[in-house]
């Protein structure tokens, strides 16, 4: 090797070296892996809207979400993030650098809540249920649901119809959803349930959606039983036929704020004044007393086929009805019912 080459030699080496440990402070700090491993499974950071990048740097350090917090913040200001930081639910993968990170949280790739929609009686308790689970403004959603006009305009339901929107069940949304995002997830179920073959059962029926949805609403609260409802339906839909009242207790119990926690209807129960008491008006209720389930919507476009007219909770506590077509038929049930209620001392 010439002479001057290995003068050189040396300082080549040095640069060789300061090379190489400059590319793995880089490795280091973008690419090696900085999230906190939890044996319970993926961390998530949650980034609620309107806050900015010292709210961000607080969660991440409140929880412990990463081993080297510094060189994060390094890397999130030499790419501008705090200057656009996105709400949402992150998910955190404990093989995840900073660069990973960072492009996350700037491009707002947030992964999706499994939101839970679950049966309510009353409008007022739906902003409740989402506020446990998203960031939905619940006061926002509030205000849309008692917009009559908007209701009608964006779903051409009212204040009294628009619970038949709500089909109970897992819907897959953001964490952050807004009150209108959530409304129209929502209906966006409620079209897909409506293929054009139950919209033909619905026609075959002289019934509207919103009727279907009104009456299953009513079969549901008469039992939890699937097989059972499909008979109540068919009860029912004679009732409607024949002209006669329907005459479903659940409807007395609606104004009264009792369904969930009464468990017997009085006598004075039926002189309830209401629009909702259907022993006093023909017809359907004005809207849904629940949000009916998928098998109660069913249940009504698929009726049994008979000529009962009534039906009775049967004494044993199962759940399941006695059926039957005359009134006198029906009396001899509803006694043995009675009298399973009085020896439980169920008053209410």
């Amino acid at each position: 090797m010439p002479k001057p080459i290995r003068r050189l030699l040396p300082y080549f080496l040095l640069l060789l070296a300061l090379f190489a440990a400059g590319s793995y402070a880089v490795w280091r700090i973008a690419y090696r892996p900085n999230v906190t491993t939890f044996a319970e499974g993926p961390a998530y950071l949650y980034i609620r809207t309107g806050t900015g990048y010292a709210a961000v740097l607080d969660s991440l350090q409140k929880y412990q979400l990463l081993r080297e917090p510094a060189t994060f913040r390094w890397v999130a200001e030499h790419h501008d993030y705090p200057a656009h930081v996105k709400p949402g639910r992150y998910r955190l993968d404990p093989a995840m650098g900073n660069i990973d990170l960072v492009k996350m949280l700037l491009f707002g790739r947030q992964d999706t809540v499994r939101f839970e929609l679950k049966p309510f009686h009353y409008l007022d308790r739906l902003p409740r249920q989402v506020s446990r689970q998203l960031e939905t403004d619940s006061f926002k959603l509030e205000l849309l649901l008692g917009d009559n006009a908007g209701l009608q305009s964006r779903y051409r339901l009212d204040t009294c119809t628009i619970r038949t929107l709500f089909i109970p069940g897992q819907y897959r949304l953001l964490w952050n959803t807004s009150a209108p995002a959530l409304l129209d997830s929502v209906a966006a179920r409620y079209r897909r349930f409506w293929t054009p073959e139950r919209q033909a059962r619905a026609d075959s029926l002289r019934m509207t959606r919103t009727q279907v949805s009104v009456l299953a609403s009513i079969v549901q609260r008469e039992t939890a039983q699937p097989t059972d409802k499909p008979l109540i339906a068919a009860v029912y839909l004679n009732r409607l036929r024949n002209g006669q009242p329907l005459q479903a207790d659940p409807t007395l119990l609606w104004p009264l704020h009792g369904l969930g926690t009464r468990k017997r209807v009085l006598n004075v129960d039926k002189k309830v004044d209401s629009p909702y008491n259907t022993y006093r008006h023909k017809g359907l209720p004005p809207g849904p007393i629940t949000t009916p389930l998928p098998g109660s919507l069913l249940a009504v476009l698929k009726p049994a086929h008979n000529k009962n007219l009534f039906f009775c909770a049967r004494p044993d506590g199962s759940g399941f009805s006695d059926f039957a077509e005359t009134y006198a038929q029906h009396k001899r049930n509803a006694r043995r019912y009675q009298h399973r209620l009085d020896s439980l001392g169920v008053k209410r």
